[in-house]
């Protein structure tokens, strides 16, 4: 079995390669600029490790890991403009850089390259492929516009916010695992339980993103620190601080929201803090991450074949950036 950097490292060999034609320049400039960024290559090398669970990696795997990437670019590229991000990664958002126009097309040619390389698996394989990233990509865009209409609605229960970061986080972990465990020819129960694993890990990620996003090293974390607090983004964090907030807490709250004063963030930390929010958080991570090992171990393969996998949901999990 290859570990999480091993595969990383073939994979980023496969994928740095030139992805789109060289005219015109003021459309694909853009996407090389963006995918040469880097990243973590997560999601693609999910599929890889879901692939190999049940087997030798096949070239399938590869092809439908690269599509991954392309689709997962491609709505960072959207999120971005609609998030006003000024960084990604450390580096300038396409739209900084370029324009929305253009990081608009951008992030579309991205997308559109992504069934190119979906195209090219096994005629075997495509119907179940296909249905499974169709499935998947309309869920990251409904979370995504969940994400959006929660900025503006006064309230979000817990649940709802729940659902929002199942669709526009976890969906896409969960799918990466289970796409590679079809190439690789698992069994409908182990499709499933890898998928669940992949969907808790999600939630235990994105619980960690939000911790970073308002208690994170910046230098480290590659964006701005309290993102979210000053999109009024209703995270974990927020919502968890207005359940168990005094009234006095919650008024400064709402005064916050209102008129954005320039030291927001640092005041809407303070309350996080107080509320002893960073706490809750990590016991909420630690406890869907317990979930997702229970379906990792209920999977039906040996535990020497998992061990890669544990591996990397423990890096993700405690990741500082």
């Amino acid at each position: 079995m290859h570990s999480f950097q091993e595969l990383a490292k073939e994979f980023t060999t496969r994928f740095e390669v030139p992805h789109f034609p060289k005219q015109p320049t003021s459309l694909y400039e853009p996407g090389n600029y963006f995918l040469t960024i880097g990243g973590k290559r997560i999601r693609p090398v999910m599929c890889l490790m879901g692939n190999e669970l049940f087997g030798d990696i096949c070239e399938d795997a590869y092809n439908v890991a690269i599509a991954i990437e392309l689709f997962h670019n491609f709505t960072l590229v959207h999120d971005d403009i609609m998030d006003a991000a000024p960084l990604r990664r450390g580096m300038e958002t396409v739209h900084t850089k370029y324009g929305n126009s253009v990081a608009l097309l951008c992030g579309d040619v991205m997308l559109i390259k992504a069934y190119d390389y979906i195209k090219k698996i096994n005629l075997e394989h495509i119907r179940p492929v296909l249905e499974l990233f169709n499935k998947t990509a309309a869920e990251v865009c409904e979370g995504q516009q969940l994400d959006m209409d929660f900025e503006k609605k006064q309230s979000v229960s817990f649940d709802e916010y729940l659902q929002m970061i199942t669709l526009k986080t976890s969906v896409l972990l969960a799918a990466s695992l289970k796409l590679g465990a079809i190439i690789g020819g698992a069994g409908e129960g182990n499709c499933n339980r890898i998928y669940d694993f992949g969907l808790n890990l999600g939630l235990s990620f994105q619980i960690q993103d939000d911790y970073l996003d308002a208690f994170g090293d910046p230098s480290k974390f590659g964006k701005d620190v309290g993102g979210d607090i000053r999109q009024n983004k209703k995270t974990f964090l927020f919502l968890h601080a207005l359940e168990v907030a005094t009234p006095e807490q919650k008024a400064e709250i709402d005064e916050l929201i209102s008129t954005n004063p320039a030291d927001k963030v640092e005041r809407m930390l303070e309350i996080f803090r107080a509320c002893n929010v960073d706490e809750w958080a990590n016991r909420l991570k630690e406890a869907y991450l317990a979930k997702a090992f229970k379906y990792l171990d209920d999977i039906a393969v040996t535990a020497t074949r998992k061990k890669e996998l544990t591996k990397l949901a423990e890096y993700l999990i405690q990741r500082q950036s």
